[in-house]
């Protein structure tokens, strides 16, 4: 055989050999996301094609060639040519209120209480001493503008508890029979601002304290039920394509339910709760420092500074325009927030304030500045931030404090906020460019269930600033406007790092989970009008397809 045959056959017999050496070279994993427009929102913002997931975590991404060159997967997924994000956030929500709320009335949208009372005669089915309870209804949508009174629900269920809360969740309307079972009567506790009283009569609307006490009467169903209502809810999260969300404000029995669980696979969805200020979360939770798990993360108190716009309990520094001798409520003490910020400081917790109102915004400031002096980062937030007076704002760069606000809550009150707060005040109102200026970043989210949980809506009421109707043209005070890039990255990234949870997810880049979701049109580009609609075709969590349209 001559020595060019001899070279031929050891070729032909090499073949198979260096075909299957090739093959064993890849690396096995569990997943391949490919044919896909990837925005990873990495620091560079890279957009890749490609994506490799192994037990739940991303282990590369690149380009559809790169990948399938260099891994064998158990399962292939062509996302013909769609968007994938990381999964969304929602920085500041009530999942537990959610929850619970899907066995109330729903009352939001109602354009008078006529239409309340109607909607809780409809969905009023039994005939027992329960309670009815219903969530939703808002005064500003109403003709006459005022809060309603309990006579009406008195005539109706006089011998049945019935208490409808304000869509803010900061007044309630109740009846008399809930006022006699939670204790309520004409000489009780609370401040004359949190009860409203008539002929030296309580009318039924109560704020604040007040609102909290009687809600806090209405019994809870047992537990096997709350976790099928938070399964429920958390389907509902993961339809829209949220896989994360920070729940603002849980007791120590609702944390420990949630914990088991998401540790047993009951809730899939990561939860970041922020601990109510009770001696038994204190205790527990606060003075052990920072508790974290795969899905779960504790490392904040939540505390109220005042109350809402809407209900006109936002602490002002200058009375309201349409309410001339009212600057609204303050719900915490300055002496009570320092003594638990001490508690939160020497145990490396974060603290994160509700605040409505220009003054509640500025004496929480202070009080974080005397603990966080300057340069940190002990991430501790403002929620909401709606009002801030425009000196205010340089101390939240000088003390690092993260402005935590809902874009859609701009959309929502910008019919009427003016009336609130006149002609100047308003300007400094739902400021979220110049918020975010300060530190370079803010988180997002939609404080659900007062808002829709869409995060679509989020995104575009923070570029577009406009309703649903186009409304206004031009956008409401565009000036404050988010980018296309500012807005997706306060619901992604930016909302996981006001969490402490950037270093797990947030982005889509090697090491952290797996989280992502897949929309039917890429929201980076599509027309800003288009974005309400998108929808969501596929939630991912931890490596796991947990949502399929």
């Amino acid at each position: 055989m001559c020595l060019n045959n001899r070279y031929l056959l050891v070729c032909i017999l090499l073949i198979p050999i260096l075909f299957t050496q090739s093959c064993t070279m890849k690396k096995s994993v569990d997943t391949l996301v490919y044919n896909a427009r990837i925005y990873t929102l990495d620091e560079a913002g890279t957009v890749v094609e490609a994506m490799a997931i192994d037990h739940g975590k991303v282990i590369e991404t690149g380009t559809d060639e790169e990948l399938i060159s260099r891994y064998n997967a158990v399962k292939r997924v062509d996302n013909e040519g769609r968007s994938v994000f990381p999964g969304f956030l929602d920085a500041h929500c009530h999942f537990y209120g959610l929850a619970l709320g899907l066995q109330w009335i729903d009352l939001v949208g109602c354009r008078s209480f006529d239409e309340v009372v109607e909607r809780v005669v409809r969905a009023d089915t039994l005939d027992d001493t329960s309670w009815i309870t219903g969530r939703g209804w808002d005064q500003n949508l109403w003709q006459v503008k005022e809060f309603p009174a309990k006579e009406e629900l008195d005539k109706r269920w006089p011998d049945r508890p019935v208490v409808l809360v304000r869509i803010d969740g900061h007044v309630v309307l109740a009846n008399q029979e809930a006022l006699n079972r939670a204790g309520l009567i004409a000489h009780h506790r609370f401040p004359p601002l949190e009860v409203d009283m008539m002929d030296g009569k309580l009318t039924g609307i109560l704020r604040e304290t007040a609102a909290d006490h009687i809600k806090s009467t209405i019994p809870k169903p047992d537990p096997e039920t709350i976790l099928e209502l938070l399964r429920e809810a958390e389907a509902r999260c993961f339809s829209y394509g949220l896989t994360g969300i920070s729940d603002a404000g849980l007791k120590n029995t609702t944390l420990h339910l949630m914990d088991s669980a998401l540790q047993q696979g009951k809730l899939k969805i990561h939860i970041y709760a922020m601990v109510e200020p009770t001696q038994e979360n204190l205790e527990e939770y606060v003075t052990h420092g920072p508790y974290h798990n795969n899905r779960f993360h504790i490392c904040s108190i939540k505390l109220y500074a005042d109350g809402s716009l809407g209900s006109r309990t936002a602490l002002l520094k200058q009375p309201y325009s349409d309410d001339p001798f009212n600057n609204g409520i303050q719900v915490t003490s300055p002496d009570s927030m320092r003594e638990i910020c001490r508690m939160a400081y020497d145990n490396n917790f974060q603290v994160n304030t509700h605040c409505i109102g220009d003054k509640a915004v500025r004496e929480v400031l202070d009080v974080y500045g005397e603990f966080l002096q300057g340069k940190n980062d002990r991430r501790w937030r403002i929620e909401h931030a709606q009002v801030v007076d425009p000196a205010d704002l340089v101390l939240f760069q000088k003390y690092n404090v993260i402005p935590s606000v809902q874009a859609t809550h701009a959309t929502s009150d910008m019919y009427w906020a003016g009336s609130r707060l006149g002609p100047e005040r308003i300007e400094w109102a739902y400021a979220y460019k110049d918020l975010s200026k300060q530190n370079g970043w803010l988180a997002n989210g939609t404080d659900f269930p007062i808002e829709q949980v869409n995060p679509m809506l989020t995104f575009y009421a923070s570029v577009a600033r406009k309703d649903l109707t186009g409304y206004p043209e031009g956008g409401f005070q565009p000036e404050n406007a988010l980018s296309r890039e500012e807005a997706i990255r306060s619901m992604t990234i930016w909302a996981a790092r006001a969490n402490f949870d950037d270093g797990e997810y947030g982005s889509l880049e090697p090491g952290k989970w797996a989280d992502f979701v897949v929309l039917e049109k890429d929201i980076m580009e599509i027309p800003m009008a288009e974005v309400p609609e998108v929808r969501v075709m596929e939630t991912w969590v931890s490596g796991e397809k947990v949502y399929s349209r």
